[in-house]
């Protein structure tokens, strides 16, 4: 009997066209600066087998930073000077935020760059996780490292899409709540970017 690869829906979905993805998908009235300036940043989406099949990876972010504290996100932060590429900064800050070293990560490919309303080009990292690992949260900085399973991620039907005041107006975004974890903004429509393309 042949085994199926789980990670050939990844594959697949990462060669399935996709478009850059925004904050501001969900409210076409805000007006863009022209000639506005991003930070380059990158995220890993790691993948790892699980009991009910493929997961990702995410973190909780300790609840007294000044900058998205409790928020969900995946591990990830700014392009430094010394990283070669936003691959080598997404593997470094996962290892540097919940210790999965880069040797552990079989890197998948990329998707389209993500605006963030803070000014950043997020770009997500695909990677396979090759060995079961042992989290390792930043201190002062991660409060918890968990794991969603793909299935639930991937289904457009467990999106929502709710508002809130911010900066005096009301702004619209993606949320993909699972248990006890509210997961919304920049990682839910990274998710939901990834759930189109699983889709299609």
């Amino acid at each position: 009997m042949t085994r199926t690869d789980p990670f050939s829906g990844i594959a697949a979905a990462l060669a399935a066209p996709g478009r850059p993805t925004s904050d501001y998908d969900l409210n076409p009235g805000v007006l863009l600066p022209e000639g506005r300036r991003l930070k380059p940043a990158a995220v890993l989406v790691a993948f790892q087998a699980g009991r009910a099949g493929l997961e990702i990876v995410l973190t909780k972010r300790a609840s007294h930073l000044k900058n998205h504290p409790g928020q969900i996100a995946f591990p990830g932060g700014k392009v430094d000077a010394t990283d070669a590429d936003p691959v080598a900064a997404a593997l470094r800050e996962a290892e540097e935020e919940i210790g999965l070293t880069c040797a552990n990560v079989s890197v998948m490919g990329t998707t389209e760059a993500h605006e963030t309303v803070t000014g950043f080009s997020v770009t997500p990292v695909l990677g396979r996780i090759l060995e079961p690992f042992q989290p390792v949260p930043e201190a002062g900085e991660v409060e918890e490292v968990f794991s969603v399973p793909l299935a639930h991620l991937a289904d457009p039907q467990n999106y929502r899409v709710e508002q809130r005041r911010w900066r005096g107006e009301w702004r619209r975004y993606y949320t993909v709540p699972y248990g006890p974890y509210y997961i919304w903004g920049a990682t839910a429509r990274i998710l939901r970017a990834l759930a189109d393309r699983m889709d299609a």
